[in-house]
């Protein structure tokens, strides 16, 4: 995994286009041998189109899959604005990606915690990498932005737009 900080820039113009369309920001590119082969961004957190399938991850998985199915999937490195939640880390697992890095942690809902030896023999023999905080600061200034604009209804007055906000005063002090 080389530069990882150089791919998170990548996931984070993702992020950003997303907070400017008015989406909850997070971003995603998956990269194959230090190329990126897919990217994906947040959309429909907004109503009216609002629902918990069009996540970045998801979104860019789906685009790998029409664009290049061919690829060897377990040599795929996924950077995300934040840290996959419980849906995109098993979908991505089930699709045979092992690799994670992320910048900022869902405190509410993330799923790379999850003790996979715990799990059914499916997950158990799984082994995974994950690398967390690859440009925290950045990825959480977009979230800050995001939660301080009172129209963004999507996770308003949540654990994780309290969590967000406090680390930011945080980070000041």
């Amino acid at each position: 995994m080389n530069n990882p900080e150089k791919y998170m820039r990548e996931a984070l113009l993702e992020a950003r286009e997303a907070l400017i369309t008015g989406e909850f920001p997070v971003g995603c590119v998956m990269v194959y041998e230090d190329e990126i082969v897919s990217r994906g961004r947040r959309i429909n957190s907004r109503a009216p189109d609002e629902n918990e399938l069009d996540h970045a991850e998801i979104m860019a998985l789906r685009k790998l899959f029409a664009q290049h199915p061919q690829i060897e999937r377990s040599g795929i490195a996924v950077y995300s604005t934040m840290e996959p939640c419980l849906m995109c880390f098993a979908t991505l697992l089930l699709n045979n990606i092992r690799t994670f890095v992320y910048a900022y942690e869902d405190v509410m809902g993330g799923g790379t915690g999850l003790d996979l030896s715990k799990l059914t023999p499916l997950y158990r023999e799984m082994s995974v990498a994950i690398t967390p905080h690859v440009l925290r600061l950045e990825s959480m200034e977009l979230f800050r932005t995001f939660f301080a604009d009172r129209d963004n209804t999507y996770w308003q007055d949540s654990p994780l737009a309290r969590y967000t906000l406090e680390q930011i005063a945080a980070e000041k002090e």
